[in-house]
């Protein structure tokens, strides 16, 4: 059973194009079915956090041109659970307003955040590991972020330094942070990976209200006070204008650099339960299940012959035959088809027009 006090907080203002053509900045990568579940990752989202939060403690911050879309896709959500931004202000703004908001309706909340555009593959494990890290930061002013064991040296991830030496008596499995690294070189990484006590960041928060509003109040008074000040309009009909009035008075500023890399209680929770952030076609291919020849389908009547190391992604009612490719990305959505050298995938957005 969920418990009373539990939170989430769903990031979903994300814009961008990275798995055009089926993304555009008109419906970014989060409200697409990227995994051909027929579910949207925003959906698969909130789906994976089963009964650990209660239904109307869900919520949703997103740009306010993607309200409507938020809407459709969880149509079982208050609609004033869906939070609007007038504009983009990264994450901290994003996150104190919904922490204020949280505070105003529940000032015992015990909160869980996260992106809405990642994959994990093993949910059971997900739900354990959260649901420890909400345990863990019930009662307590300890901010817990996840660390993904890392597979590989990758330089698109940030990193979380750990000290491995005396795990949290409160729960074996948890220990400090001694730094946040940024986005490393190859070379750096393949160090990182050499040792056993850096990790993937995931951008997954878990924290008490009380812990992460004091957080601000101590490490960004500037924002602090905005939010703050907004206490009265909370929950009323006043609420979205006073926010479109005030939210693009906010710094635009990552929570990482504005409260995780200041703050002292820091925790981080080594965690493997197969997770991606889904920023390319090709971390997409490595998270699906590949034939004999590396190849990664999704849709209904796909063939392929004498090819490799491709992925494939036609959803639409439609045969698809593929031969002789090596290394391939072939995607369709209505009029549009791509077909790309997954080595160039960064060029898709010159080639698309999106640039």
């Amino acid at each position: 059973m969920a418990r009373q006090n539990n939170h989430l907080v769903i990031m979903a203002g994300g814009v961008g194009s990275r798995f055009w053509p089926m993304s555009t900045p008109e419906r970014p990568k989060q409200f697409i079915d990227v995994l051909g579940t027929g579910k949207s990752l925003l959906q698969l989202t909130v789906e994976r956090f089963g009964k650990m939060v209660p239904a109307e403690n869900v919520w949703v911050v997103t740009n306010e041109k993607y309200a409507d879309i938020v809407a459709s896709q969880l149509p079982d959500m208050p609609r004033g659970n869906i939070l609007s931004e007038p504009c983009r202000r990264n994450t901290a703004p994003c996150i104190a307003y919904v922490s204020w908001r949280i505070k105003s309706r529940d000032p015992k909340a015990n909160i869980v955040v996260t992106p809405s555009d990642h994959v994990v593959m093993n949910v059971q494990e997900f739900q354990r590991v959260v649901s420890e890290c909400m345990a863990f930061t019930e009662d307590s002013d300890a901010i817990v972020t996840l660390g993904m064991k890392p597979t590989r040296p990758e330089t698109g991830y940030g990193y979380i330094q750990a000290d491995l030496s005396s795990p949290s008596l409160r729960n074996k499995q948890v220990f400090r942070v001694d730094n946040f690294r940024e986005k490393p070189d190859l070379e750096t990484a393949e160090q990182y990976i050499k040792k056993n006590n850096y990790f993937w960041n995931a951008g997954i928060f878990i924290w008490n209200v009380s812990t992460i509003v004091n957080a601000f109040r101590v490490y960004q008074p500037k924002l602090a006070k905005i939010f703050e000040a907004l206490l009265p309009v909370y929950g009323t009909e006043g609420e979205q204008a006073a926010i479109n009035e005030q939210f693009p008075k906010c710094e635009n500023i990552s929570v990482d650099y504005a409260i995780m890399e200041k703050a002292e209680e820091i925790f981080v929770c080594p965690a493997d339960f197969g997770w991606s952030d889904l920023g390319t076609w090709g971390s997409l291919q490595q998270q699906l299940k590949r034939d004999l020849y590396g190849n990664a389908a999704i849709g209904s009547d796909i063939s392929l012959f004498e090819s490799h190391n491709c992925i494939i992604h036609t959803v639409q009612e439609r045969k698809v035959v593929v031969q002789g490719l090596d290394g391939y990305i072939v995607a369709e959505n209505d009029d549009t088809l791509l077909i790309c050298k997954l080595s160039e995938e960064q060029r898709i957005k010159q080639f698309s027009g999106e640039a």
